[in-house]
């Protein structure tokens, strides 16, 4: 299962652990994804598995 937003094409992003020390060791920042299900204008209904943050942006979309 790849975990890449099917919204906004968000997957993971690398980066570093830093420890008190400051020793890197490398780590993998996975997006948020959630399973939402969705309905289009003809009323059908889908799942979707995108990021939290498109879920907020597409409802702020929706009441605007």
């Amino acid at each position: 299962m790849s975990r890449v937003c099917q919204v906004t094409g968000v997957g993971p992003l690398s980066g570093n652990n830093r420890s008190h020390s400051l020793r890197a060791t490398r780590r993998v920042y996975n997006p948020n994804l959630q399973t939402y299900r969705l309905k289009d204008s003809k009323g059908r209904v889908f799942k979707v598995k995108m990021t939290a943050r498109a879920h907020r942006a597409l409802l702020k979309d929706q009441v605007q």
